[in-house]
C-alpha cells in the first residue's frame, strides 16, 4: 500500500507523503497480523480500484471477480482495510490543515479569512468606528450545541489512537528527514494496535456513554482554546479601540448540550440519566477549576519579606486559617489554600450527592463559596495585588487564564438544554389538568379555548399536580425529569440548564404548555398582584416543516401580544429564543425549498421581534450535511438573512463533525474563531444601515423557485406509495438502525413512513448509496421551469455572483453533487430493489434529476467543474474515491445475502462493517 491515489502533480505534497507512509505501515500491519495472502489481496483490489479510477472505466466486475473467489472472511478484511486507510487518509488531511493554519499565522501577511483579525480590518474598512465595534464585541456570545445525534462510529479507544497518531504526523512534519526514524516506529506501532483492535462496538452506546464522549472534548481541546480565544479577541478589541482598560469578552464561546436532557424520541433519557448528566458536567468543571487553583498555590511562592501585596490580598491569606510556619511568609501560597479549601466546600454542595469532588480534600475546611463567581473575584484580587509589585508577567500568565477559565465555565461546564416534542407536552398538560378539575378532554380543545386555559394556569400560584392523583406513565416520567431539572438549578444555578427546546411547535398552545409544566416545579412562578410571571429558563419553540417555518411569524407575533407571555420574555432580559430546524424541514420539502423557507422566516420573525422590541436570538439545527444545513459555517453564517444575527447566535454540533472539529485544539480553535469571526461580521455589517437591500426580483425568483422545487421533490418522496418501499431497499436503513452509533431509535414511531424517520438515518442511508437527494434533488427541475422564460437563466447568475445567500446554496449543493456517483447507485438498485418497473420508475427519476441538476448547477455558476473553486476538497474526493469503489461492492453484495436469508454472523458484521467504512471515506455523512 505504498500509495493512495495521489496524482503525480501532488507527489511532493506533505500530506501525499503522509498518507503514503500510513498506507505503507498499514500494509505491514496486515502482512505482520494476516500473512502475505491477506496483504496481496487487498493490494490487488486496491490496485483495481486505483486504476479504474485514473483510466476513467469501471473496476466494479473486475473487483467482484476478485472478492467473489475468495471466502467470506477474507473479503471482511479487505472492508477492514479500506476503512482503516480512509480513517488515516482523514488523519494526515487533518494534520496537513493544521500545519497550513500555523504557517498562515507565522508568516507575515493579510490576515486569513475567517479570522477574528480578518473580520475587524472588514469591518474597520467599512466605516465602523472603533467604539462601536468594542461596543458590540464585548457582547458577541456563539454557542456550539453538542447534540445526542450521533453519527460518529468510530470508538473512543481508535479516537485516541488516532490522536496520538496526528501528533506523531506533526512532529515529524518538524524534523529533518534523520530525525525521524524514531517517529515512524511510533507511527508504526499506533498502525499496528489500530489494525489489530476492533472497528465496531460490541454493544449500542447508552446515554451516559453520549455523556462522557463529549465531555472529552473539553480535555482534548476546549478547556485550553476557549479561554484563550477569548483572551486573544480581547487583546485585538483593547488594541483597536486604542484603550488599556481590561475589555471582557469572556462569554464570547458559551458551549453547549443536548445529551442527557434531549428527550424528544429517546425514551432512554430519564430523570436519573439528567441527574447523571448534571453530576458529570459538574464534577468536570469543577476538578479542573481545583486542579487550576491548587497548582497556583504551589507556584505562587513570593515572599512578604521581599514584595508587598496588597491588604486586600493579605487579608485572603489571613482568611485561609493556613497557620503553617513553612507559609508564614508566604501570603499568596496561603490565600490560594484558603480558595481550594472554599471551592473544595463549593464543590460539595454543587455536585450531586452520589458524587465526590476530585482530589484530596484540604487540610484546613473552610466554608463554601457561595458563587463561583466569588472565586473569580478572589483570583482578581491575586491579580490586582501581583500588578502592584512589579509581578504583572505571573499575573498575566500564570493566574489570568485560570481565572478566565472560571469565568468561562463556571460550576457547570456547559448549558444543558431540556427538548421534547409538543406531543408530549400536550398529553401531560391533558392528565394534569384531568386530575385536577380543570378539563376533562383538553386534546379536543380549539387552540383558543387553549390558550385561554393555559394562560388562566399562569396567573395563579395553585399547582395543578396533587400527591393522591393518578398519572399516566408518560406524565409521571416528564414530571420526574422536571423536578429534577429544578433541583438542578437550585443546586447550581441558572447557566446549567438555560433552555427548554419544543420540537415540532406549531403553535401558541406549544409554548404556553411547557410554561405550566414549568410553573409546577418552581421554573416559572406565576404572575400576582404585585410581581410579573417570570421564568428561570429561556422557552425555545422549534420550528421544524416547512408549514411551521411559513406561519412561524404569526405564532411568535400572537406570543409576545399574549401578556403573560410577555412577562415571561421581559424576565429573560427582553430576549426570545427560537430555532429553526433544517433536518426535518429538508426531508418535508426538499432542499432548496427548505432552504430558502428557513431565510425567510428568519427575516419575518426578526421584523416580529423588532416590532415588540424584543431581542430575537435564532438557534440553528444544522447537521453535518449540507441536506442537513451543514457546509462551510463562516459562509453559512453571512449568507443569513439581514438582521437576523444580532451578537448572539447558537448552533447544533451533531455526529461525526464534533470529533473532526473538536478532536485536537487547532482544529476546534479555527472552527470556533470562525463562528465568531462570522457573528461578529454579521452583526456589525449585516445590518439594515451596512446592508443593499435585497433586489426585489431575487425575492420574487426564489419564491418562485422554492415552490417549483418543493413539488418536485413531493411527488417523488410523497406522491408515490412504493417511495418508501424503494428506500428502504436501496439504502441500508434497516441495517442501520443495528450499528451502534447512538442511543436513540432510528424512528420517532414505531410507523414506517418517511415523515416518521429521524432525519439522520434519512441523510445518512442515502449517502451510503450514493445518491445523497435530500442536498439536491427537485433543483434541477425547478430550474429548468423557471429558466424556460426567455432571459431568466441571466437573472439567476447575477443572483449567484450578487447575493451570499444564493451562492451559498448554489456551492454547498455542488459540493455535494460531486459526492453522489450515479453509477454507484444504480448498481444498488439493479441488485437491491426487486420490483423492476418500481426501480425503472423512480430510479429513473433521480437519474434524470440528478442529470438535470448538474447541467444547470454549471450554467449557473459557469463553471462544468463542481469544485472548480475547492481545489482542496476535489483533490481530496478524488484520493479518497478509489477506495470507496469497493466498499460499494462488497455492501451490495452483502446486504443482498442478508436479505435473501444468510444472517451468518460474518455477513452481518460484514454489512455493519461497511456502512461504517463508507461512512468513514466520505466524512459528514450524517
Amino acid at each position: 500500500m505504498s500509495d493512495l491515489a495521489v496524482s503525480p502533480e501532488h507527489a511532493d505534497d506533505a500530506v501525499s507523503a503522509d498518507i503514503r507512509l500510513l498506507g505503507r505501515l498499514l500494509g505491514d500491519a496486515i502482512r505482520a497480523t494476516e500473512g502475505d495472502e491477506t496483504f496481496e489481496l487487498v493490494e490487488h483490489i486496491r490496485r483495481l480500484a486505483v486504476d479504474g479510477r485514473r483510466n476513467g472505466i469501471s473496476s466494479v466486475d473486475a473487483i467482484r471477480t476478485a472478492l467473489g473467489r475468495r471466502p467470506l472472511a477474507e473479503q471482511v478484511l479487505v472492508l477492514r482495510a479500506l476503512d482503516w486507510l480512509s480513517l488515516l487518509a482523514n488523519t494526515a488531511e487533518d494534520v496537513h490543515l493544521e500545519r497550513r493554519q500555523r504557517r498562515d499565522r507565522e508568516v507575515a501577511g493579510p490576515p486569513r479569512s475567517g479570522s477574528l483579525r480578518a473580520a475587524i480590518d472588514r469591518i474597520l474598512t467599512a466605516g465602523v468606528a472603533p467604539e462601536h465595534l468594542l461596543a458590540v464585541g464585548t457582547q458577541i456570545q456563539v454557542t456550539p450545541v453538542i447534540t445526542a445525534h450521533p453519527t460518529e462510529v468510530r470508538r473512543k479507544t481508535i479516537l485516541e489512537v488516532l490522536e496520538e497518531v496526528a501528533e506523531l504526523l506533526d512532529r515529524r512534519g518538524r524534523l529533518t528527514d534523520s530525525a525521524t526514524d524514531d517517529i515512524e516506529q511510533q507511527l508504526s506501532v499506533c498502525v499496528l494496535l489500530l489494525w489489530q483492535t476492533a472497528l465496531l462496538r460490541l454493544s449500542k452506546l447508552r446515554v451516559r456513554d453520549e455523556i462522557n464522549e463529549a465531555i472529552r472534548y473539553y480535555g482534548t481541546s476546549l478547556f485550553d482554546v476557549i479561554p484563550s480565544l477569548t483572551k486573544d479577541f480581547e487583546n485585538l478589541l483593547a488594541t483597536t479601540a486604542h484603550i488599556d482598560d481590561r475589555v471582557d469578552a469572556t462569554h464570547l464561546i458559551t458551549m453547549g448540550s443536548w445529551i442527557g436532557g434531549d428527550r424528544d424520541g429517546n425514551p432512554f433519557v430519564t430523570a436519573e440519566v439528567l441527574r447523571y448528566a448534571v453530576r458529570r458536567q459538574t464534577e468536570t468543571a469543577l476538578e479542573h477549576h481545583l486542579r487550576a487553583v491548587h497548582h497556583l498555590s504551589h507556584r505562587l511562592s513570593m515572599t512578604d519579606r521581599l514584595v508587598t501585596p496588597t491588604p486586600e490580598l493579605l487579608a485572603l491569606a489571613a482568611a485561609s486559617g493556613d497557620d503553617s510556619p513553612f507559609r508564614a511568609d508566604e501570603p499568596y501560597r496561603r490565600a490560594l489554600r484558603g480558595m481550594h479549601a472554599r471551592l473544595y466546600a463549593f464543590a460539595r454542595s454543587v455536585i450531586d450527592p452520589a458524587g465526590e469532588p476530585p482530589g484530596p480534600p484540604p487540610s484546613q475546611p473552610l466554608s463554601a463559596y457561595d458563587d463561583i463567581g466569588d472565586l473569580v473575584g478572589d483570583l482578581d484580587t491575586v491579580i490586582s495585588s501581583l500588578h502592584t509589585h512589579g509581578a504583572g508577567a505571573i499575573a498575566e500568565q500564570i493566574v489570568e487564564p485560570v481565572r478566565r477559565s472560571v469565568a468561562v465555565f463556571g460550576a457547570h461546564l456547559c448549558g444543558l438544554d431540556l427538548r421534547q416534542n409538543s406531543a408530549v407536552h400536550e398529553q401531560v398538560i391533558a392528565d394534569l389538568f384531568r386530575a385536577a378539575a380543570v378539563c376533562d378532554d383538553y386534546l379536543n380543545l380549539d387552540e383558543a379555548t387553549r390558550v385561554q386555559l393555559l394562560e388562566a394556569e399562569l396567573r395563579t400560584p395553585r399547582l395543578l399536580r396533587h400527591p393522591a392523583a393518578t398519572y399516566g406513565e408518560i406524565t409521571c416520567s416528564e414530571l420526574a425529569i422536571l423536578d429534577e431539572a429544578a433541583a438542578a438549578v437550585e443546586r447550581v444555578g441558572r447557566a446549567i440548564l438555560p433552555h427548554y427546546v419544543i420540537s415540532m411547535a406549531h403553535d401558541v398552545s406549544d409554548v404556553l404548555e411547557v410554561a405550566v409544566l414549568l410553573k409546577e416545579v418552581g421554573l416559572v412562578t406565576a404572575a400576582t398582584t404585585d410581581r410579573h410571571a417570570a421564568t428561570a429558563l429561556d422557552i425555545v419553540p422549534l420550528f421544524e416543516t416547512i408549514d411551521d417555518l411559513q406561519r412561524s411569524s404569526n405564532v411568535l407575533d400572537r406570543l409576545l401580544s399574549s401578556g403573560i407571555y410577555a412577562d415571561l420574555v421581559q424576565s429573560r432580559g427582553a430576549r426570545q429564543e427560537v430555532m429553526i430546524g433544517y433536518s426535518d424541514s429538508n426531508k418535508d420539502g426538499g432542499y432548496l425549498c427548505s432552504q430558502w423557507r428557513l431565510s425567510a422566516a428568519q427575516s419575518a420573525l426578526s421584523a416580529v421581534a423588532d416590532r415588540a422590541g424584543v431581542e430575537l436570538r435564532f438557534f440553528h439545527g444544522r447537521g453535518g450535511t449540507v441536506g442537513r444545513g451543514g457546509g462551510p459555517a463562516y459562509q453559512a453564517i453571512l449568507a443569513l438573512p439581514t438582521g437576523s444575527v444580532d451578537r448572539s447566535i447558537r448552533l447544533t454540533e451533531q455526529g461525526e463533525m464534533v470529533a473532526a472539529k473538536y478532536s485536537n485544539p487547532a482544529m476546534a480553535r479555527r472552527n470556533l474563531e470562525t463562528l465568531a469571526a462570522a457573528t461578529l461580521e454579521a452583526s456589525l455589517l449585516h445590518t439594515r444601515a451596512h446592508m443593499t437591500p435585497i433586489e426585489p426580483s431575487f425575492i420574487a425568483a426564489m419564491d418562485e423557485l422554492a415552490d417549483l422545487a418543493f413539488h418536485a421533490y413531493r411527488r417523488l418522496v410523497y406522491g408515490d406509495d412504493r417511495f418508501v418501499t424503494f428506500f428502504r431497499s436501496i439504502t441500508p436503513t434497516d441495517e442501520i438502525a443495528k450499528l451502534n452509533v447512538g442511543s436513540r431509535p432510528a424512528s420517532r414511531t414505531a410507523s414506517a413512513a418517511i415523515e416518521d424517520l429521524r432525519a439522520i438515518p434519512w441523510v445518512f442511508g442515502w449517502t451510503q448509496c450514493r445518491l445523497m437527494i435530500p442536498a439536491w434533488f427537485g433543483v434541477g427541475t425547478a430550474i429548468e421551469s423557471y429558466v424556460g422564460q426567455t432571459g431568466r437563466l441571466d437573472q439567476l447568475a447575477a443572483m449567484y455572483r450578487d447575493w451570499p445567500f444564493f451562492r451559498s446554496v448554489i456551492d454547498n449543493m455542488g459540493m455535494v453533487l460531486a459526492k453522489t456517483d450515479i453509477d454507484i447507485a444504480r448498481r444498488y438498485a439493479d441488485v437491491l430493489v426487486e420490483d423492476d418497473e418500481m426501480r425503472s420508475d423512480i430510479f429513473g427519476a433521480i437519474a434524470d434529476e440528478h442529470r438535470r441538476t448538474v447541467e444547470w448547477h454549471g450554467r449557473i455558476t459557469g463553471s462544468p467543474t463542481l469544485l472548480a473553486d475547492n481545489a482542496l476538497l476535489a483533490r481530496s474526493l478524488n484520493n479518497r474515491y478509489p477506495y470507496l469503489d469497493p466498499l460499494h461492492v462488497m455492501q451490495v453484495d452483502l446486504l443482498r445475502r442478508f436479505r435473501d436469508g444468510d444472517h451468518d454472523e460474518i455477513v452481518e458484521r460484514g454489512i455493519l462493517l461497511s456502512i461504517n467504512a463508507i461512512a468513514t471515506g466520505l466524512r459528514n455523512s450524517g
